[in-house]
């Protein structure tokens, strides 16, 4: 029988799992006899775990990432191997990608392999950061301390991206609405309007003729007119994904009022954060530089650090290459890392800008939803002011005929 289980380690930290067992008070005489505090036990439904797991398909979430870091360094923290460790979490993990990848890590190790290596075989679930960091990990024989960082670092990105999509939320739901209810408006009132104006024959303007177009394609052809739409839409997000237009577009996001300064400081505070966490787990400076630039989604960002790499090689400082793009990393990062580099504490001097811009940002989101709030409503004006001169001046015109 298998029991979902949440337990106090030694260490004082809360993991939880689930674990095979004849009954509750049996699993939790084995987790006291492990020096962990029993906290909850309660009975796991395998069937409520197949229906309802949404990581059943090749997906393995950044939360899922998180606590299998945290309670890894947890265990081996406790005096656990690392071969039972992970078979500890192997049992608990309700994400069947996951559990075969942590089956593969325990055969890997099992042959004379290193942790590192096994997770090198799955890019798409341990980035180039996690890997090269446990390496280091298992160099320096700190691995749960490195492990933790490694938690610490996922968690910051998770909150980042949390706040980013959850500033996002309620414009999403405005445009959406905004758009169901044109569709709607299309549908069904603009055909009695048009059925008016053909009744009296009169001459309408291009605005008014426009509109009538766009209702008459959805009304008679909605099924065209949605694949018509679909069509353009991933017509656009090819072309914008092409590396000779991706570059005009990630620089059209940088230059963009508002949110163009949200990005710079998202990915200030993910390229600091990123070579702080590999740099003070001993990874080289080109090496880390190297690894950061593959984090990096915007193209810009992705060429000042490669360029950065070949710079240091010739005997250049970091700060140097930063102070040159000031376009992309504000002036004070180039600054503090200068400060850095002379004081000998580069990886704290980076951790500190990362706290920095990532409270940056989290201000910001705060009060994202404030600022886009002008800009909708900017937005519903002119799309209610277009609608209005064009369909119902022409009905003051009826109105006046009739007189």
């Amino acid at each position: 029988m298998k029991f979902k289980f949440k337990e106090q380690n030694k260490g004082g930290q809360i993991v939880e799992g689930i674990a095979e067992s004849t009954d509750t008070f049996t699993l939790a005489r084995e987790i006291r006899e492990r020096g962990s505090i029993p906290i909850s036990i309660k009975e796991f439904d395998e069937k409520a775990k197949n229906m309802f797991s949404f990581e059943v398909f090749g997906h393995v979430s950044l939360s899922a990432k998180i606590m299998f870091t945290n309670n890894l360094s947890g265990m081996l923290s406790a005096g656990l191997s690392l071969t039972r460790a992970l078979s500890v979490l192997e049992k608990q993990t309700t994400n069947i990608t996951f559990n075969n990848i942590l089956k593969a890590l325990i055969d890997e190790i099992n042959k004379g392999g290193t942790l590192s290596s096994g997770m090198k075989k799955y890019p798409k679930v341990f980035s180039g950061v996690f890997v090269s960091m446990v390496h280091s990990g298992e160099e320096s024989g700190g691995l749960p301390r490195t492990l933790s960082e490694i938690g610490v670092t996922l968690k910051k990105t998770y909150d980042l991206n949390k706040k980013i999509k959850g500033a996002l939320i309620y414009p999403s739901v405005i445009l959406f609405a905004i758009f169901a209810i044109g569709i709607l408006m299309m549908i069904y009132v603009v055909p009695t309007l048009t059925a008016t104006f053909k009744d009296v024959g009169m001459e309408l303007p291009a605005s008014t003729q426009f509109i009538i177009f766009i209702s008459d394609s959805l009304k008679d052809h909605f099924f065209l007119f949605a694949v018509a739409i679909a069509t353009i839409v991933g017509i656009f997000i090819a072309f914008a994904k092409l590396k000779f237009t991706q570059r005009y577009f990630d620089l059209i996001i940088i230059k963009i009022p508002l949110l163009g300064a949200l990005v710079r400081e998202m990915n200030t505070a993910r390229t600091t954060r990123t070579l702080s966490s590999l740099l003070s787990s001993g990874v080289d400076l080109s090496r880390a530089l190297t690894i950061t630039e593959e984090v990096l989604q915007n193209v810009h960002y992705k060429e000042l650090i490669h360029s950065s790499v070949l710079s240091i090689e010739k005997g250049v400082s970091l700060s140097a290459s930063f102070k040159e793009h000031p376009e992309l990393y504000p002036i004070m990062v180039g600054e503090m890392i200068e400060v850095g580099e002379e004081t000998g504490k580069l990886s704290q001097m980076l951790m500190d800008i990362a706290s920095f811009y990532e409270n940056e940002v989290d201000n910001k989101t705060k009060n994202l939803s404030t600022i886009i709030e002008p800009v909708l409503m900017v937005f519903i004006g002119a799309a209610v002011g277009f609608f209005a001169v064009a369909m119902i001046k022409p009905m003051y015109s009826v109105m006046d005929s009739i007189k």
